[in-house]
């Protein structure tokens, strides 16, 4: 772990030339340097503000480079193309408490070297006196639980369907009949904001009063995240309508709102910020170009958010089960010895009782959030049916009865194996 004077970054790296000369190039373009050493960078600068090479690990190379370089076709540079693990440090005082310098610093130019045909940011961590310059999430995994009631197992969510097109007043009576289905948790999709047939004025009063009413019939509080995707002021306005209609959460499009828009939200509101990583897939999907998971959920984490997505295991998108395994595990690890700050990772993406074997395997602890929307709202035997079968899903793997035996003894589990286990 890094001292706590210095950020410690590791990145994949590609390029024809040697591995240590371009991890040179590296640590000075992301510091006090440039392509020359020039006037006033003297030995003593360099000493105080340079980012230090701190190892390197050579990889197997590769016969074709994974992405163009026009600078390198200009020299007319010959591969083979190495590839090596690049572990650099960067000074803290270069940065401050500044999240988005933070970013710039162990990524910025570095995906626009000329020397490298692959560049991904993989690993970041940070000291633990650097952490607590930062905002820590309000509920986080303990206070999520606290809110919603739900001591042990599984968090059980859904996803509002259809993602956009329902009026304010649709939207509410869909949240009704969910919470009367018996779930924890209910979210907007990524694409529905405030919308101009259901704008946030309008559905946030209408679901909470729905939820209010729910609650004090049942004694249960659903948690809804209300999408307030949007420009600085106005999320800060719509956080603020949620909170005095008794709401307890927010989603916001980390990817589209940046660093500061989040921090700003956070610093505002007490309620918990649900991170929404849409897009991340543009920055990971290829193996040599962009960002890690754990380096990704690290720079938010400082922004405070409280929930993470993970995607699901055995679910709809391109992710690899083992790559969604490791980020639970990244949410769930603090990022500075001594420091609780674990968020709640959020599953999604083709979710229901039959995924819930491949998760308790894999992860071994239940808390988390596991959002399921056609899984719920597609169930033959209805939203509420849908619910009792995830949740006899949870209840049987944490018994060790695989799901066949257990649905003998239980209808909504048997009916969900059967329906969606042909797809």
């Amino acid at each position: 772990m890094p001292g706590s004077d210095r950020i410690h970054a590791s990145y994949l790296v590609e390029t024809p030339l040697a591995p240590e000369a371009v991890a040179e190039v590296m640590a000075g373009e992301q510091s006090c340097g440039t392509f020359t050493r020039v006037e006033g960078e003297t030995d003593a600068l360099r000493k105080r503000a340079r980012a230090t090479v701190e190892s390197i690990e050579e990889l197997e190379s590769v016969d074709t480079p994974s992405l163009p370089n026009a600078l390198l076709e200009r020299k007319k540079t010959r591969g083979p193309w190495r590839r090596a693990t690049v572990h650099l440090s960067f000074p803290v005082a270069n940065i401050g408490a500044n999240l988005p310098t933070l970013a710039a610093s162990v990524a910025g130019n570095l995906y626009d070297l000329g020397e490298v045909t692959g560049m991904r940011l993989e690993t970041m961590h940070v000291p633990a006196a650097y952490r607590a310059r930062f905002d820590l999430p309000p509920l986080g995994i303990a206070g999520t639980r606290r809110v919603v009631g739900v001591a042990k197992g599984a968090l059980v969510g859904t996803i509002i369907k259809p993602n956009v097109g329902f009026s304010a007043a649709e939207t509410a009576e869909l949240v009704g009949r969910l919470c009367a289905a018996g779930v924890d948790f209910i979210k907007d999709d990524e694409v529905s904001a405030d919308s101009d047939h259901a704008p946030l004025a309008e559905r946030v009063p209408a679901v909470m009063a729905v939820v209010r009413a729910h609650q004090q019939r049942t004694g249960k509080h659903v948690m809804v995240a209300f999408n307030i995707t949007d420009e600085t002021d106005a999320m800060r306005r719509h956080a603020d309508l949620v909170e005095r209609e008794g709401g307890s959460c927010v989603m916001a499009s980390l990817n589209w709102c940046g660093f500061s828009a989040i921090q700003t939200l956070r610093r505002h509101t007490r309620l918990a910020v649900h991170g929404h990583r849409n897009g991340f897939g543009a920055m990971s999907r290829h193996p040599s170009l962009g960002i890690g998971f754990q380096a990704y959920q690290t720079l938010w984490r400082l922004a405070g958010v409280d929930h993470m997505h993970v995607h699901g295991l055995q679910g709809k998108f391109a992710q690899a089960d083992a790559e969604v395994i490791s980020s639970a595990y990244d949410c769930f690890t603090p990022l500075a010895e001594g420091i609780d700050d674990a968020v709640m990772p959020a599953f999604s993406s083709g979710q229901w009782a039959g995924t819930v074997p491949a998760t308790w395997a894999a992860i071994g602890r239940d808390d988390l959030l596991l959002m399921s929307g056609g899984g719920i709202l597609a169930h033959p035997g209805g939203a509420a049916a849908g619910v009792t079968s995830i949740r006899q899903a949870w209840a049987a793997v944490r018994a060790g009865v695989p799901l066949a035996e257990a649905a003998v003894d239980a209808a909504e589990l048997a009916q969900a194996l059967a329906f969606f286990g042909r797809t």
